[in-house]
């Protein structure tokens, strides 16, 4: 009788113990942030978890945003991996040792593009699809207002766009500071303040994510957008009046990349994201997302409505250059001293 209750009482001991693996190993985990837009972030989020098991958390900022955290949180890092967004602010965190140098055996199978990205960073970075800059507006509100339709980017200065045009701020958005490198390589850096404090007189807002004024145009609370083809191109397809074009001067474009963090704390979980990342069939994924973007694995498929290099006058826009954190940090606070300050006043 003694002996089943001792028995009775450890079976219900053991019942009400929490349920541990057997592996005595707690689940995998990844911290990953995310600069895409949200959808194609919960894609890969979701595709990656149930693929590996792995238990992924994902947030969604700006890549001027991620940036600021990374390099706030380089001495105690809560981020393992970085994924999307424009490829500048991933130099400029490969060039200050804040990412990991991790050299991926599928290199070879990306686009000469991708792979230079790679190469210039010390192969602290990859490119992971390409997104070409252009300008959007909406055909309803300019005609209501008789405005004619914009062909180039000093088109844009005219007085009457006057409180037409949104633009993101280069501070929080890589998309904003691909826009102002490649005004400073088209115009020359001194023309090219002249062009961004003109062009802000008919500037209504500086947005915090690059891809917004995509979505104002959609709702017609603008005229004109600046921001990526593939932004303005996915309210297109969505049914919204949203016409594009690639301006007359040309135009620069992103590398959009990916970069594990120096100091990760799931760097083997990180390592198999990256490589997840880079495979064919994963990139081929995107179009479920509507995201427009160019793949860098040569093997993966092309979206049929993204937007071409090869239909597209593109500027020889320097990476390496633009990707030094100490230009960076001068062009913006000459961007904050001459052309935000100026619309403040």
């Amino acid at each position: 009788m003694i002996r089943r209750r001792l028995r009775s009482l450890l079976v219900s001991a053991a019942l009400a113990l929490p349920l541990i693996p057997l592996s005595g190993v707690a689940a995998e985990q990844l911290n990953v942030l995310c600069a895409s837009d949200n959808d194609w972030c919960e894609l890969m989020r979701n595709t990656f978890q149930k693929e590996t098991g792995i238990e992924v958390s994902m947030v969604r900022k700006s890549a001027g945003e991620i940036f600021a955290q990374i390099r706030a949180e380089a001495a105690n890092p809560k981020t393992d991996i970085w994924w999307a967004g424009t490829g500048d602010p991933h130099l400029q965190a490969a060039n200050a040792g804040y990412t990991e140098v991790y050299k991926s055996p599928q290199l070879e199978k990306l686009h000469s593009w991708a792979q230079e990205q790679a190469r210039i960073s010390g192969y602290r970075t990859v490119g992971v699809y390409m997104g070409l800059l252009g300008v959007g507006y909406n055909p309803e509100v300019l005609k209501a207002k008789k405005l004619a339709v914009p062909k180039c980017w000093k088109d844009l200065l005219k007085p009457e766009f006057a409180g037409e045009i949104q633009i993101s701020n280069p501070n929080s958005s890589g998309t904003a500071y691909t826009a102002l490198a490649t005004f400073v390589q088209i115009f020359g850096e001194n023309e090219a303040f002249a062009f961004m404090k003109s062009l802000g007189k008919n500037v209504s807002q500086y947005t915090k994510s690059g891809s917004a004024p995509a979505k104002a145009l959609a709702r017609g609370e603008t005229g004109i957008g600046i921001t990526f083809l593939h932004d303005l191109l996915k309210e297109t397809m969505a049914g919204m009046p949203v016409e594009v074009f690639a301006p007359c001067e040309g135009t620069g474009f992103e590398i959009g990349s990916m970069s594990i963090v120096k100091g990760a704390r799931n760097l083997e979980a990180a390592k198999k994201f990256y490589e997840f990342a880079l495979r064919a069939d994963v990139q081929s994924l995107a179009f479920k997302a509507n995201a427009l973007q160019l793949p860098s694995n040569a093997s993966a498929s092309i979206p049929p409505k993204a937007p071409r290099p090869d239909e597209v006058k593109l500027i020889n826009y320097d990476f390496a250059k633009f990707g030094q954190d100490d230009v960076r940090k001068r062009l913006l606070k000459r961007w904050d001293d001459e052309i935000f300050a100026a619309q403040r006043m």
